[in-house]
């Protein structure tokens, strides 16, 4: 036999072979690549060379470097907070119900301070004002903050009567609704002659003659009428707010925050999302952090700066007696209670995205169970590759329609979602990179940082098996970290450090475990102590765990 008898082929062979060839070639050249090139996500921190006996080394953001300067505002421009309404920018937006342009915000901003100093007899660098709002709040901030009185805001109703007894302010604003409550807490610690109390809205009870209330519309007004009392504000190191919050335990703490922290964490937080989609005025960013926390207020002045939309959801809400239900968490139909358009980016709690996640999943499996197996099977495959989007098949077929039924318009908007605020589980992530399949941050913010801490890369889409456990650590430990989805590299402008670590698992090359320090621009000063060295660092009072690539796991641990 031979050679051209082995080389004698039919029809069907060299059909079957020019199929294979097609689907070989199909494979490959449809096979999804991915978002970021791997060499980027294998090295997210920069690591110092060298470090302290019982503790790890230091952590910067790798694209900040160990010899990069930390950015302390958006641009050069911003020295204090109110320099982040910027002037030029004439182009309305909405914030929450009120369509206004930066000139005429600012013009609000100059009427209330004045009727507050010459109307309410408040003084620069001597009065103080409890801020008691949900929403009027950033014309309050700002005017504030503008003519160096401090302000003070709290995490939580419950941290009221406290405060009060220990930081005794000059003065309150506060919401109508809320009033009775007020008067009722203030009648018990007999010191209502001592607090004017400025209300937004109209009252509905009748106030005691020996009280000072005014309404908040008659100042803004009658401060429009009077002439203008110049801003003092210009030292970006000024303290120009107290950010009170309680412990697991709860204590009552206070978080001092200067002009320099707020301009910073706008800094970090607008490098959030991926550089190719930043924020702009065409965005609409829908926060679930409360504006009297740090973090909140710089979400908030990020939008701000930017000249985009901004509104919060009802869950934020400090004031009130309704709860919002545990299933509807992710409440975006509480936005439809605010003009704004409908939201781009979401700045939400682990809460939440479960929530929303869940929804798309269930309404998803509705359709067809066979089709969603495939769909899953195929996004799935995707991720695994490094890549996701909202625009193939399955997501026309399956996904889509879900969306719409979760989300609202926001199925066809929401381009962007930083979750922080809460663990985020490990097993949450691929399921919500499923259902959302866009840019998703998993952040970790602290009440005395006004930016991120940490902040996971937007595209990394990793997906990490369990880790080992260690022998040099407790059972529990290993689990809770374990289970933690990680937070990501520290923030473009913090660098952390842990204390207490095993020098052995260190030496032999393991994954550094301890207590969580940071430091840097965003980084305020608990009260009570001195004001922020160039050296100093803030014991978070959480555990950490450093994973090889230079992200980090954080676990809130309660400290008596």
């Amino acid at each position: 036999m031979g050679l051209s008898d082995y080389l004698v082929t039919d029809e069907l062979t060299i059909i079957l072979g020019l199929v294979a060839a097609g689907l070989f070639l199909l494979h490959n050249l449809y096979k999804p690549q991915s978002l970021v090139h791997p060499i980027l996500l294998g090295r997210q921190s920069d690591v110092a060379r060298v470090r302290n006996a019982g503790e790890s080394a230091v952590y910067r953001n790798y694209s900040t470097g160990m010899m990069g300067r930390f950015p302390t505002r958006p641009t050069k421009d911003q020295q204090v907070l109110l320099d982040l309404v910027k002037p030029d920018l004439d182009t309305p937006r909405t914030l929450w119900s009120a369509k206004v342009t930066n000139p005429e915000l600012r013009s609000r901003v100059a009427a209330f301070a004045t009727g507050l100093i010459s109307l309410v007899g408040l003084t620069t660098d001597d009065s103080n004002v409890l801020l008691l709002l949900n929403d009027e709040f950033v014309v309050s901030d700002l005017a504030l903050a503008s003519h160096s009185i401090p302000s003070f805001t709290l995490s939580s109703k419950s941290l009221l009567s406290p405060c009060l007894e220990s930081h005794p302010p000059s003065a309150i604003i506060t919401e109508a609704e809320f009033l009775p409550q007020l008067l009722e807490l203030v009648y018990d610690i007999k010191e209502g002659s001592h607090y004017p109390i400025i209300v937004v809205g109209e009252p509905k009870i009748k106030v005691d003659d020996n009280m000072r209330v005014f309404k908040w519309e008659d100042i803004e007004r009658r401060g429009a009428q009077l002439p203008e009392v110049p801003p003092t504000a210009s030292d970006p190191k000024q303290v120009f707010s107290v950010s009170f919050y309680s412990t697991a335990s709860g204590a009552l703490r206070g978080a001092q925050l200067t002009h320099e922290n707020i301009t910073a964490g706008v800094a970090a937080v607008r490098t959030l999302l991926p550089p190719s989609g930043p924020i702009s005025p065409l965005d609409t960013i829908a926060s679930a952090h409360s504006l009297s926390t740090p973090f909140g207020r710089a979400v908030a002045y990020t939008a701000i700066f930017e000249g985009s939309n901004f509104a919060t959801l009802a869950s934020t809400k400090v004031l009130g007696s309704h709860e919002v239900p545990a299933l509807n968490m992710f409440d975006l139909q509480s936005l439809k209670d605010y003009s704004v358009p409908s939201p781009t980016i979401l700045f939400v709690r682990p809460s939440h995205l479960d929530a929303l996640t869940k929804s798309i999943l269930d309404e998803a499996k509705k359709s067809s169970l066979i089709l969603f197996s495939l769909a899953w099977r195929h996004k799935l495959s995707g991720i695994m590759e490094g890549f996701t989007t909202k625009q193939s098949l399955w997501d026309r077929l399956v996904f889509d329609n879900a969306r719409v039924v979760a989300m609202g318009e926001g199925a066809g908007t929401v381009r962007g979602v930083v979750v922080g605020g809460g663990p985020l589980d490990n097993h949450s992530l691929t399921p919500s990179r499923v259902a959302l399949s866009i840019p998703l941050v998993n952040a970790f913010v602290h009440p005395v940082v006004s930016g991120p801490v940490f902040a996971s890369h937007p595209l990394d889409l990793q997906i990490f098996p369990n880790e080992q456990t260690s022998s040099s650590a407790s059972a529990a430990e290993n689990y809770t970290f374990t289970y933690l989805a990680p937070v990501g590299p520290p923030a473009i402008n913090v660098e952390a450090k842990l204390s207490g670590v095993n020098e052995e698992t260190v030496e032999k090359g393991g994954d550094p475990t301890g207590s969580l320090l940071v430091r840097g621009p965003p980084v305020g000063v608990p009260l009570g102590e001195e004001g922020p060295g160039e050296d100093s660092w803030l014991d978070t009072e959480d555990k950490a765990r450093v994973l090889p690539n230079g992200t980090f796991k954080v676990v809130t641990e309660v400290k008596n």
